[in-house]
């Protein structure tokens, strides 16, 4: 390890122990509503009954994972030293289960090394035609290199640079070439029912993201109650464009009513339909929706900003033809480097970064953007540091399919493994931490081990699917050795077994494990246990953000 790696390593280290005692000494962070109440926490060793024998740390998480909510589910569970690897727990650790969305930490981690952390993705406009003063006389060509964070401002700035040019007119059209990337556009297995839910979105070179969380292939659509009872509601569609038809079939009723107001977008279409009531006086309804085919969304929103710049193209946009040799650069735009997209990709898990990432690996490794090919690539990858990649499967990039199955042993392996990468402090730095209340930072777990040993410590990739939940990541006890865990349960019906995994990464945080002095923390029940749930999506992935 290099003198200034070690330095910014035991200074991010040193800051975020001040944070954390000051965090325990002075603030009480509520959890989320619908997530776990705050973990009873309780010093000294671990019940008794634990095991036979053992009052240490088996019997303290063994005692955890025997909750009611776990009766007839499946845990696969690894607590290793993270400096020696030494394996100080196991459960099942060879099982393969479900990992939800712990299938990112395998694509961040190979996306790190494959592709670098300096890496940007482009995305050009060149042409062919010939130049006579302001007529262009030919096509433009949008090509696509992958960007999932481009932005409706960012083509608008596309469209400033030819007009800074002095192009005027083009007597020809904006061909969109998304050809860097294949044709199928949905990952393997994904739900039918998720198809226009904003974390199931369509994968496209070209692409627009509507906010600056980078919700690639999606809209934001708004819709708010008229004046008066009778009145269809006023919709608003981020950005603005007509590649997306709304349809409004929804009506504002006296107030008190109850609000049924939904919105969807038809399959195989871009027409999103606002449906139901909404009262006088209630509350805007905001749905993040994916678009059908984003190449075209991408073409008609750079054609709109051409326009918006007073540069006139002759004809409608063409889709999927890849830009000719020899066509000249007018114009171009660059992503952020990885190693910060790193950061909205992982504090806030977002599928559509990780499938781009996959199709990317695949195109810069083997010259084929394709999901068989990057997750060649992940494979081979995950084999060179040391991870069985034949004892998993990892079917995407992100998580979102049913078919991926890790067990925790590999997820370990791999959490041990990186953490002599030359990238590793930005990719460390990408994970949520417990209860960090700022968004950026404490993502899908800012409202998580809040008042616990483990508050700004732990840090983790969470995963939830219906009756799938993971939390793999990192985490110092209390006598300051670093920990590595990874923990996966499946098939319980309870609503939530958030609680257990928290309670786990609890006791770690309260014991100093290297002298067996175990302070077991308790998961709370959960009132609806007992009841089958619906899908139990990561909290991003709920639109408005509840976590």
């Amino acid at each position: 390890m290099s003198l200034n790696r070690r330095g910014h390593l035991r200074r991010d280290r040193l800051r975020r122990d001040r944070l954390r005692r000051s965090v325990l000494r002075a603030r009480t962070w509520p959890l989320a509503l619908g997530l776990v109440a705050a973990l009873a926490w309780s010093g000294g060793s671990a019940p008794a009954g634990a095991g036979p024998s053992d009052t240490g740390l088996k019997g303290a998480i063994d005692t955890i994972l025997a909750d009611p909510r776990m009766d007839g589910g499946a845990a696969s569970v690894v607590v290793a030293d993270a400096t020696t690897g030494e394996r100080l727990y196991e459960r099942d650790a060879g099982d393969r289960l479900m990992p939800a969305s712990n299938t990112k930490l395998a694509t961040s981690a190979a996306a790190m090394a494959l592709l670098g952390p300096d890496y940007r993705f482009r995305t050009d406009v060149l042409s062919t035609g010939r130049r006579h003063g302001p007529v262009l006389h030919g096509d433009l060509y949008l090509r696509g290199g992958g960007d999932p964070t481009a932005l409706a401002s960012d083509y608008g700035r596309l469209a400033a640079q030819l007009r800074e040019s002095g192009i005027r007119r083009v007597t020809g059209r904006v061909v969109a070439d998304d050809t860097r990337f294949d044709t199928r556009r949905l990952g393997r297995s994904w739900a039918a029912d998720d198809e226009s839910s904003y974390y199931s979105a369509q994968i496209s070179p070209l692409t627009v993201a509507p906010d600056t969380d980078y919700d690639s292939g999606t809209v934001v659509v708004e819709a708010s109650p008229g004046a008066a009872p009778g009145d269809r509601p006023k919709v608003k569609v981020t950005p603005p464009t007509d590649y997306v038809r709304v349809d409004v079939r929804g009506s504002t009723v006296p107030a008190g009513q109850t609000d049924t107001l939904a919105v969807e977008r038809e399959h195989g279409t871009n027409t999103v339909v606002v449906s139901g009531d909404v009262p006088v006086g209630g509350s805007t309804t905001k749905e993040w929706v994916t678009v059908w085919e984003p190449t075209g969304y991408a073409a008609a929103v750079f054609a709109d900003a051409l326009a918006e710049q007073g540069v006139h193209v002759a004809k409608a946009p063409r889709l999927g033809l890849p830009t000719p040799p020899g066509a000249r650069l007018l114009a171009t735009h660059g992503s952020m480097p990885l190693r910060e997209l790193m950061l909205p990709f992982m504090k806030l898990s977002n599928n559509m970064h990780a499938e781009t990432l996959t199709k990317t690996i695949g195109y810069e490794t083997s010259g084929h953007g394709t999901w068989g090919a990057g997750l060649s690539a992940i494979d081979g990858y995950l084999r060179e540091e040391g991870v069985e990649a034949a004892k998993l499967r990892q079917v995407d990039g992100s998580g979102l399919s049913r078919m991926n199955v890790f067990p925790a042993d590999q997820i370990a392996r791999l959490l041990l493994a990186v953490r002599d990468a030359p990238w590793y402090a930005d990719w460390h730095a990408s994970l949520p931490v417990a209860c960090a209340p700022d968004r950026a930072v404490g993502g899908t777990l800012r409202t998580r081990m809040c008042r616990t040993p483990a508050a700004l410590n732990a840090r983790a990739k969470t995963g939830s699917l219906t009756g799938a939940s993971a939390l793999s990541g990192y985490v110092e006890d209390a006598a300051g050795r670093e920990l590595v865990f990874g923990i996966v349960l499946n098939n319980y019906l309870a609503s939530s077994v958030k609680s257990i995994e928290d309670a786990i990464v609890v006791t770690l945080a309260g014991s100093d494990t290297a002298r067996g002095t175990i302070a077991a923390a308790v998961a709370p029940g959960h009132r609806n246990a007992h009841r089958t749930a619906p899908a139990d999506l990561e909290c991003t992935w709920r639109k408005p953000d509840v976590c």
